[in-house]
């Protein structure tokens, strides 16, 4: 069962989620704007399905689902580090209760999808369940997405989220890890989108920043569910 932690409820916010895809692209750009936003955690989403694993990067604690809230823009970000293979329609059904009861104005899901090759200027795509706010992306020149198939936690949102308006970004993505030109293009799209004015140059400047941290906090997560598997093995034998 999982369980929606929140220390502060902020009303009517934007909430975008990002989980872990093609180019790591999601992992990078909540990053991103966590760190250019000066957002800060206000709570978590905890299970007993996810395992008892907890990184810590630079002396702090990283959870495996954090949400984190900027006051100015009013946005909510929920940043995930860890496998949620299985857990799929349970975190969009608590995206949604958290939507439902913070009143949040809509939900913004990113998707890297997946490119043959790696694209110096990778495509960018869009779908709305809200009529509104498709048109006005297509008079800012953004591409409807027509054919395609959408799988994970945002693929769950587009089929539970109703009533609520849910918007979800796609970017044409490397599966190299990580590919920090897609996510600025991303990053670009959310600009024109929410009038951000977020500068992407710095995340050229820090792209290793970036890679080195992500690497570390999967790799430890992955070392220590391997570790764990172990330690259960040995209990058996």
């Amino acid at each position: 069962m999982l369980k929606l932690e929140l220390d502060k409820r902020p009303t009517k916010p934007i909430i975008i989620e990002g989980f872990p895809g093609f180019g790591f692209v999601s992992t990078i750009v909540t990053e991103y704007l966590i760190k250019h936003l000066n957002a800060k955690p206000i709570g978590r989403i905890t299970s007993d399905k996810i395992s008892p694993i907890a990184a810590i990067h630079k002396s702090q604690v990283i959870y495996p689902l954090e949400i984190f809230h900027d006051p100015k823009t009013n946005i909510l970000i929920l940043q995930a580090v860890t496998n949620i293979d299985g857990l799929e329609w349970d975190i969009a059904d608590t995206i949604l209760e958290m939507a439902r009861e913070l009143k949040a104005k809509e939900i913004i899901g990113l998707e890297g999808v997946s490119a043959n090759m790696a694209i110096q200027n990778p495509k960018v795509f869009f779908y709305s369940n809200n009529e509104a706010k498709t048109a006005l992306l297509k008079t800012k020149k953004m591409t409807l997405l027509d054919e395609g198939i959408i799988i994970g936690v945002t693929g769950a949102l587009l089929m539970k989220a109703k009533e609520m308006p849910l918007t979800s970004f796609f970017v044409e993505a490397s599966s190299n890890l990580p590919d920090n030109q897609a996510a600025g293009k991303m990053i670009e799209i959310l600009n024109t989108y929410l009038g951000l004015n977020i500068d992407t140059k710095p995340l050229a400047q820090k792209a290793k920043e970036f890679e080195e941290k992500i690497k570390s906090i999967f790799s430890k997560v992955a070392e220590a569910q391997v570790k764990k598997d172990e330690k259960k093995l040995s209990y058996m034998g």
